[in-house]
């Protein structure tokens, strides 16, 4: 197995920025969910609430961070480390730094919302969940975890069912992964318990539950488009209640520090004694 594919997303719900190679730190992939929407009161926005994020691709050169959405001048935000907000994403507070006004007011003109930029700063602090992760692994605006793997077995499976029930196909880009391994075996994944690359390891820490953006052209932001639910629905819907839903990918967390490319090799250190288990129909979760 290589790795097929590298991503990341300086803004989260942004577009993604496609790379060949990229450093491994504590935190995942350096620049990755650093800057932030919010709304006034510091509730985190994302596609779901507002598809327009897709359109909106972020570069990030250090701290130094530029937004552009097509049809309109980029723009520059300026942040101060004793500008700040306190933010929740997930149900954890984050002190971040906020964008300066002019940024934040044409944002909000662009997204039709009244809306503030954070930025996840030297200042900023957020750990993964303990449960699942460990202890103080450190974390940025992710959803959760530092990293999301997925593979390309698992995508072509999930496509053979959607055109199998007349769905048409989804790409990898729907599910919004960091690393994407090309592999044979579809759904081996969710038996694997840690994987190394770069002669660094990587635990596969818990399942990556899904929900409305996979459903999204992640151009445009439009929901007029292959929808992987229903195949999600039929054969990857979770067996185990502590992580419900339908499942697609791994969040990993790093336990070293390194560089990685497209074309890596990916070996599998250990693995689970049963899988991931999965929903059958009519059955019970556990």
């Amino acid at each position: 197995m290589r790795i097929s594919d590298l991503f990341v997303y300086p803004l989260k719900s942004g577009r993604a920025i496609a790379l060949q190679t990229t450093e491994i730190t504590a935190f995942g992939l350096p620049g990755d969910r650093r800057a932030m929407i919010a709304d006034p009161a510091g509730h985190f926005i994302t596609q779901r609430e507002l598809p327009t994020l897709a359109r909106i691709e972020a570069v990030l050169d250090g701290d130094n961070l530029q937004l552009a959405l097509s049809g309109n001048a980029p723009i520059r935000p300026s942040f101060s480390s004793e500008r700040r907000l306190n933010v929740d994403i997930w149900k954890t507070d984050v002190n971040a730094a906020v964008a300066d006004d002019n940024t934040n007011q044409t944002l909000s003109e662009w997204l039709g919302r009244d809306v503030r930029l954070v930025f996840f700063d030297g200042n900023a602090k957020r750990t993964a969940s303990a449960e699942w992760a460990g202890d103080g692994t450190p974390v940025t605006f992710a959803d959760g975890y530092q990293i999301l793997v997925t593979t390309t077995a698992s995508l072509r499976a999930l496509n053979a069912d959607l055109a199998a029930h007349g769905g048409g196909s989804v790409g990898m880009e729907r599910f919004r992964p960091n690393i994407v391994i090309d592999s044979d075996e579809a759904w081996a994944e969710d038996r694997w318990t840690a994987i190394e690359i770069g002669g660094m390891r990587f635990d596969l820490v818990k399942p990556c539950a899904r929900c409305i953006m996979t459903t999204q052209d992640q151009q445009t932001g439009s929901r007029e488009v292959p929808n992987p639910m229903p195949a999600m629905g039929r054969i990857r819907m979770s067996g185990d209640r502590r992580v419900p839903g339908p499942l697609f990918g791994w969040n990993v967390t790093p336990r070293g520090t390194g560089t990685i490319s497209v074309g890596d090799a990916v070996s599998v250190l250990e693995e689970r004694p049963e899988a991931w288990p999965m929903k059958v129909r009519g059955e019970k979760v556990r």
